[in-house]
């Protein structure tokens, strides 16, 4: 039986077998076989205690669709894959299996991954898959208690993110992000939408968030869009695993092009677009009625997402939005007066700046808007700047830990509620529209909160600089002796400088 702290073990054993396959393609072989472990398990699991009661229930579809439990016919139940795991037709009964649970279970019709019989797909290492997901036991009761599953494929969703890099990696937001932006929304009840949402992750993070605040997950309601049609169905498997009830639509979609919740007016709204989308297809829209603020311009999406947003909101509703910090001062194209109109809309609750390197597909530093149609602090906007945040976890990620999204959340909650905010220089700072407006409608959090106020440790100015001078001499010195030695050493056999 798996244990919590597994998925890494897990994970190195899978990624073994990789062999030279590319981990775009690699992703949906793995998610596709825990999702069709875990649909067999829960199946088992309830198939066992329906067995029990009445040999006939067990076999009558009603009784697992009624507990939310997907059907699953014979040929697709994992022992019946994991005794075929060494025969060249692997592949083939994969497919087959999951054909047929997409064919008794509406909800994931079109979703799931059949193309395990393809020619290029090694079938030595499917099989060699197959036997290490029989192992672990990802469903059933204590399964669910642990949310193995869940985690699982979370877990591997952000490994195959890291490895893809730069090539892809776009349909997963890092865990750390999103839970700073839900810390900060604090999605309860109501709408939840995400015009643009990946792998489904802000969802998945927003239930937990009710969950641990005791909230009811059914006064939760998630609805999203997804233009990529393979990153689509890793979401639809993703909420599916969770038990998370949700509206994607019925297919993938672009959602400046085809918004498919027309209608929808959200309480919460959580994103994390394209950073500066360049080819967004502007042209086709320019007299879109979202555009309320001004058209954003052809080259750059961020306001075009910006806009959207503010059109999906309730009247009461909030929004969390992550950027390119270009999306704070620009004002080409249009997009300073964009930004000039929103802010006298009084629109603009809170702007965190965060540091570079947080993300798997670009190094570049970010920034998060959080938008609120009925604010509590008129004609103010809160900035934090925590650009010096976060820890490096290996050369070129960086992550927010727990205490870092607990000190910014908790700021931006103080300033709410009126209990104990303070400004502090260098780190956030409360502003008013017309200081905004000083500063020509910029909001880089670094013009507000000044900078970080240094500690005097009391030596002499005089003295420290003698004894930094002292000191650096000394080094100088030592670099000319090593250079000294370096050309002896080399002229000794034969090398000169």
């Amino acid at each position: 039986m798996a244990t919590i702290g597994f998925e890494e073990e897990l994970w190195a054993s899978a990624d073994k077998l990789r062999n030279n396959m590319d981990a775009a393609e690699y992703k949906h072989v793995v998610l596709g076989l825990i999702f069709l472990k875990y649909v067999s398990d829960t199946f088992m699991e309830k198939y066992k205690e329906l067995l029990e009661e009445d040999e006939d229930f067990a076999e009558d579809m009603d009784a697992y669709l009624a507990e939310g439990v997907f059907w699953v016919p014979e040929i697709a139940r994992w022992d019946y894959i994991a005794k075929h795991s060494k025969q060249a037709e692997i592949g083939q009964i994969v497919d087959s299996a999951l054909d047929a649970i997409e064919k008794e279970n509406d909800s994931l019709r079109g979703v799931l991954p059949k193309n395990y019989s393809r020619p290029e797909l090694d079938k030595r290492i499917l099989g060699e898959i197959i036997d290490l997901f029989t192992n672990i036991n990802v469903g059933g009761k204590e399964g669910k208690e642990k949310d193995i599953l869940g985690r699982v494929y979370e877990y591997f969703l952000g490994k195959f993110a890291a490895n893809e890099g730069k090539g892809g990696g776009e349909f997963y937001t890092p865990k750390s992000i999103v839970a700073l932006m839900v810390e900060m929304i604090q999605p309860f009840k109501g709408y939840v939408y995400d015009p643009a949402c990946g792998s489904g992750g802000m969802f998945v993070q927003s239930l937990k968030f009710v969950e641990e605040h005791s909230g009811s997950t059914f006064d939760i309601s998630v609805y999203g869009q997804e233009s990529n049609p393979t990153t689509w169905k890793l979401a639809k498997m993703n909420l599916a695993i969770r038990g998370i009830e949700n509206n994607l639509g019925s297919k993938n979609a672009d959602t400046f092009h085809e918004d498919l919740h027309k209608n929808l007016k959200a309480d919460y709204i959580l994103a994390n677009p394209p950073f500066n989308q360049s080819d967004w297809g502007q042209p086709l829209l320019v007299d879109d009625a979202r555009w309320k603020w001004g058209t954003p311009p052809q080259g750059n999406a961020n306001y075009g997402w910006i806009e959207h947003m503010l059109d999906k909101l309730s009247q009461k509703g909030k929004a969390g939005v992550v950027l390119a910090n270009g999306s704070l001062s620009s004002n080409t194209s249009g997009e300073g007066d964009i930004r000039r109109k929103i802010l006298e809309d009084d629109l603009v609750d809170c702007i965190v700046a965060l540091p570079d390197k947080l993300f798997y597909t670009t190094g570049i530093p970010v920034c998060i808007w959080f938008f609120n149609r009925d604010k509590k602090h008129k004609g103010q906007t809160l900035f934090i700047d925590a650009r010096k945040m976060g820890d490096m976890v290996n050369r070129r990620l960086r992550e927010l830990s727990d205490e870092d999204i607990k000190k910014i959340a908790n700021t931006y909650i103080a300033w709410q509620n009126e209990e104990g905010y303070e400004d502090v220089q260098g780190y956030c700072k409360v502003a008013s529209i017309d200081e905004i407006k000083e500063h020509d409608y910029i909001l880089t959090p670094g013009r507000y909160v000044g900078i970080e106020e240094v500690e005097d440790d009391g030596e002499d100015f005089e003295e420290k600089m003698e004894r930094l001078t002292n000191t650096l001499a000394n080094q100088f010195k030592k670099s000319r002796e090593l250079e000294e030695e370096i050309r002896k050493q080399l002229g000794g056999i034969g090398y000169e400088l």
